[in-house]
């Protein structure tokens, strides 16, 4: 029998005569021929016909897969804090313009020019404070610092005076809310809604180690920034003793004090409201008149300094209203 009439080789071989696994041609006596069709050359620059639409060109797997571990571009802007400036010009400006500067940082290490806006920074009375280049470049990731940065009031600072004016425009006796050492910003924000509600008409803040008007005070405020003037001193204690000198009346709300729905609070009136966990300073306190307290029923034996702004004003409210009556 010849390989030809082998039935186990031709059971190898398709129905175009080609063997199914090498895809080779069969030969008369069984065995498989090489292919002699001409292979098309690499060096031609010819390339194959494009597929047909809803086709797969070849290779174009390899570069959608590529594509999709392929790094996002990064951001070309970054979005910096609305109230920094940044540089030493436009720092420089902002000074001589007398635009309301909460904090000027500056590098440890600076010179020239920089040397000037310190100095600018003393005679204007603005809180300078040094970091090191790393925490600049943080603050302003790719941008030219040139080591000077500042941040700026998202509302214009008043004066004592201007609280006074709006007292008397409203024939009201003065109602201020001295704010010793408070640090969040959503605290100040709610302190100045309060103090718009209850018919406050100012608010003072120290320079140092407390928030000053930012962008976040502003959204927490709900619009109230605008309509409540907010008073920026260098030393608490000395504002304190101004006020006394105009008649004003100084209650530091603090622990040990007297119940708050008790003592009188009507006439011209500063009320002291601490930072948050410090509470009121050793300072502050011994220049205060009298002391108030808020009892407390629970186990937290304090409140939230915005919460206990808002409940001081609304009681020098009522006293003020029943008083009228």
């Amino acid at each position: 029998m010849s390989k030809r009439d082998n039935p186990r080789l031709w059971e190898k071989v398709n129905k175009d005569g080609k063997n199914k696994r090498s895809n080779h041609s069969v030969g008369r006596d069984g065995r498989l021929q090489k292919d002699s069709s001409p292979k098309p050359s690499r060096a031609s620059g010819m390339r194959s016909a494009k597929p047909a639409a809803g086709s797969r060109a070849a290779g174009q797997g390899r570069t959608s897969r590529a594509a999709a571990t392929r790094l996002p571009a990064p951001k070309e802007d970054f979005e910096l804090n609305p109230n920094l400036i940044i540089g030493r010009n436009p720092v420089t400006e902002a000074i001589k313009s007398g635009r309301s500067i909460d904090k000027i940082l500056m590098q440890k290490d600076a010179e020239g020019s920089a040397k000037k806006i310190a100095s600018m920074a003393r005679e204007n009375g603005l809180t300078l404070q040094y970091v090191d280049k790393i925490a600049l470049d943080k603050l302003c990731p790719g941008r030219p610092h040139q080591g000077v940065a500042a941040y700026v009031a998202a509302k214009a600072y008043a004066d004592l005076d201007d609280i006074f004016e709006a007292a008397a425009s409203r024939g009201e006796d003065p109602l201020i809310v001295l704010l010793d050492g408070l640090e969040d910003p959503h605290n100040l924000g709610a302190v100045l809604r309060s103090c718009d509600g209850a018919g406050a008409h100012g608010v003072v803040i120290p320079s140092r180690r407390a928030v000053g008007l930012t962008e976040t005070v502003a959204k927490a405020s709900a619009g109230a920034i605008e309509y409540v003037p907010v008073v920026k001193v260098t030393n608490l204690g000395q504002c304190v003793d101004k006020l006394k000198e105009r008649g004003v009346w100084i209650a530091a709300v603090d622990m040990d004090g007297e119940n708050y729905s008790d003592a009188k609070l009507t006439g011209p009136l500063a009320l002291v409201i601490g930072g948050e966990g410090q509470g009121v300073s050793q300072t502050v306190r011994g220049k205060a008149d009298y002391i108030v307290s808020i009892p407390m029923k629970g186990r937290v034996n304090s409140l939230n300094a915005s919460n206990a702004a808002a409940i001081l004003l609304y009681e020098v409210d009522r006293q003020r209203t029943l008083a009228k009556e």
